[in-house]
C-alpha cells in the first residue's frame, strides 16, 4: 500500500502565494530587434501615437514599471534605462506587452 500525500490547507495557501521564479533578463540583441520592429530602432521616438521610445511604451505603463526614476517619458531616457523598465514590464506582463513585434521576432509564440 502506497502512503497517501495529505497536504494541509495552510500548506496549500503557502504554495499558492509563493512568488513565481524570477524571469531572466532578455539578451540585449532581443531588445534591439524589438526596437527595430517597434520604432525602426529609434530609442528617442515620439511619433505622436501616444507611445514613446524605442520600445513604444505607453506613459502609464512606464510610470507603473518605475520609469519615472529615469525620465518623465520613455523617449527621454537612454536606451539602457528603457530596457531596464521594459524588463519590469516583461516580468509583469510577459512578451504580450509587445505582442505583434514579439511574435514577429519569435519571442512570443502564436
Amino acid at each position: 500500500m502506497r502512503p497517501s500525500l495529505i497536504v494541509s490547507l495552510p500548506a496549500l495557501a503557502f504554495f499558492a502565494l509563493a512568488p513565481s521564479p524570477p524571469v531572466s533578463a532578455a539578451p540585449d540583441a532581443v531588445w534591439q530587434q524589438l526596437a527595430e520592429c517597434e520604432s525602426d530602432g529609434d530609442w528617442h521616438a515620439d511619433t505622436g501615437n501616444g507611445y514613446y521610445g524605442g520600445l513604444q511604451i505607453w506613459p502609464p505603463t512606464w510610470r507603473e514599471a518605475g520609469g519615472l526614476r529615469y525620465a518623465d517619458r520613455p523617449d527621454r531616457a537612454p536606451r539602457r534605462q528603457q530596457i531596464a523598465v521594459a524588463e519590469e514590464i516583461r516580468r509583469k506582463q510577459g512578451w504580450g506587452a509587445w505582442a505583434a513585434c514579439a511574435r514577429e521576432i519569435g519571442v512570443l509564440k502564436p
